[in-house]
């Protein structure tokens, strides 16, 4: 390097360099700021894009699809593994949400009663002595009982439980998805009682039981629990735990998973919990006589008369831990109320339809000129599948 190169080379002050650093640390902290500020903007925007639909009340909707069909009015609809069962005497089709035909039963039954357990279904003649055993992929067997049915609850691998009886005895046979006789036997209260419900837990190991004593004018409910499996190997009749209510009937009892089974008494709702030796977990009580009761696997509907001449309903949500969330009155007549699969609340007549998210946002209204059968969820906020009188249309709201 030459000397004149040399001389182009500037040493820098301390006091200079100090500046220089501040400067430095002026700027990122002006580049930190603005996009602090440019994020705190978005999130504004997109939380209140959320809020905003969240809240929002819809009366109208785009149709996307329309498929014209033609069923008797007895046909029932349910929803059945995101598509669509139709059922009635004659037998069932289930369908895809655009009506395509994915399998046909027919049979002959006089009052046909469902139940559904996540991929298997059973239909059945309550009443009668005809169970069939169905998948989202057709028939898996047929079991024909020696006497009449009261009650099915199926399981998720298929295995059903059926309460059926004759003029003086009530009995309990567990077959499995085959039709293969896995229990059987007499059942009956200490008392004298009988058996008016029954549930299945989806892994088919415990069975509850609601067994109704009525002496001397007294009413009382035991619910029992049997073990299947090796822990009620050591246990009388296989009995794990059971629990008396006096004073109230419980005509329904409900396995919302494995290890939690939900009771529907007419003064409270009674919830218990155990993998083995299911416990009174908690106890809703009813504020007044329930009008309607509905569910799924996480929350409890209950519809009270209102003395409002206006807002005549009141409906209050529960979840699986006794906790309120969410009340609210209503002034329409209904036909049929349930939760969705998105669990919001979906209040139908024969031509309206209210739906309330869970939280209690009055989300949705419509009158209908044909007649309303069923609503069912289309997976997104906006989307959904109605059932109408002569036609299925796949809707979004606007």
């Amino acid at each position: 390097m030459t000397e004149q190169d040399k001389k182009k080379f500037k040493t820098v002050p301390a006091m200079d360099m100090d500046e220089y650093k501040q400067k430095i640390r002026e700027h990122r902290l002006k580049i930190l700021k603005r996009t602090l500020v440019t994020a705190l903007i978005v999130f504004v925007i997109i939380a209140g894009l959320f809020l905003f639909l969240a809240l929002r009340h819809y009366e109208d909707f785009d149709v996307n699809s329309t498929v014209e069909r033609s069923d008797t009015a007895a046909t029932i609809f349910e929803e059945f593994q995101g598509n669509i069962l139709k059922y009635g005497n004659d037998g069932a089709l289930y369908t895809d949400t655009y009506n395509e035909r994915i399998w046909n039963q027919t049979y002959e039954m006089a009052k046909p009663t469902i139940d559904m357990c996540e991929d298997y279904l059973a239909i059945y003649d309550k009443k009668g002595t005809q169970i069939y055993i169905m998948t989202s992929q057709g028939l898996v067997s047929n079991i024909e009982t020696t006497m009449t049915i009261e009650q099915v609850s199926i399981a998720a691998q298929g295995t059903v439980a059926v309460l059926m009886g004759d003029q003086s005895n009530s009995y309990l046979v567990v077959y499995d998805k085959n039709g293969k006789e896995l229990v059987n036997g007499a059942i009956y209260g200490e008392d004298g009682g009988y058996p008016i419900a029954i549930a299945l837990s989806n892994d088919a190991i415990k069975l509850a039981v609601s067994m109704l004593d009525i002496n001397d004018g007294n009413v009382k409910t035991t619910i029992a629990f049997y073990n299947f499996g090796s822990v009620g190997e050591n246990e009388i009749d296989r009995i794990v735990s059971a629990n008396s209510f006096s004073d109230m009937v419980i005509p329904q009892l409900d396995f919302v998973s494995d290890d939690r089974m939900v009771a529907y008494g007419d003064s409270e709702i009674a919830i218990f919990e155990g993998t083995q030796k299911p416990k009174l977990a908690q106890e809703i009580p009813l504020t007044g006589e329930a009008k309607s009761i509905f569910n799924n696997n996480k929350y409890v509907g209950v519809v009270y008369s209102n003395n409002d001449e206006k807002l005549t309903h009141h409906v209050a949500v529960y979840d699986m831990h006794g906790f309120t969330v969410m009340e609210k009155d209503f002034s329409q007549e209904y036909t049929e109320i349930g939760f969705l699969s998105n669990n919001e609340v979906c209040i139908l007549n024969d031509h309206s339809c209210d739906i309330y998210t869970v939280r209690g946002i009055y989300k949705f209204h419509y009158d209908f000129d044909e007649e309303l059968y069923k609503v069912i969820s289309g997976g997104t906020g906006l989307n959904y599948t109605i059932i109408l009188e002569n036609s299925t249309e796949k809707v979004r709201l606007k």
